[in-house]
């Protein structure tokens, strides 16, 4: 059974969001709590899935990935075989950020994060030689506007 959220709840979940390294001290003292209820609180978010796991973000130009590409993908092929095979083949590539399976014409959408049009070329390569794609587009990013991992709460 889900459980409901409160403000104070909404509060902690917005802190976490904004820095998840904070201490629980900090945290209780930017809510109006204090420690035990804070961690008690996390912990039975944690439990009921709403927190999922703590990771941290890194900054892809520092690491070299300069390029950005959205993947638009048509296929041909609805069979269950060849949807595991080109869901294991999107599992196994570092490159892909995201992947959406779509209503509409196009099947699929991935973003794709490389070094460079030449790197985006390799993994297309490898791609198309994993799986067989009706078609393929690929946009290039010239600016992130916006991108975020908070959701509104």
């Amino acid at each position: 059974m889900p459980i409901q959220l409160d403000t104070t709840d909404r509060k902690i979940l917005a802190e976490l969001q904004r820095d998840a390294a904070q201490s629980l001290d900090e945290i209780a003292r930017k809510t109006g709590s204090s420690k035990t209820p804070v961690w008690n609180r996390i912990r039975k978010m944690r439990e009921a899935g709403i927190i999922g796991r703590q990771t941290v973000l890194l900054d892809p130009e520092s690491m070299g990935l300069e390029a950005c590409f959205f993947v638009l993908v048509r296929t041909s092929e609805h069979d269950q075989v060849w949807q595991d095979k080109f869901l294991h083949t999107l599992q196994t590539r570092p490159e892909v950020m995201e992947a959406h399976r779509l209503a509409g014409d196009i099947d699929y959408i991935l973003k794709v994060r490389v070094e460079n049009a030449r790197a985006y070329d390799e993994f297309y390569q490898a791609l198309i030689a994993e799986v067989k794609i009706f078609n393929v587009t690929a946009l290039l990013s010239m600016e992130e506007i916006k991108s975020t991992t908070v959701l509104p709460v």
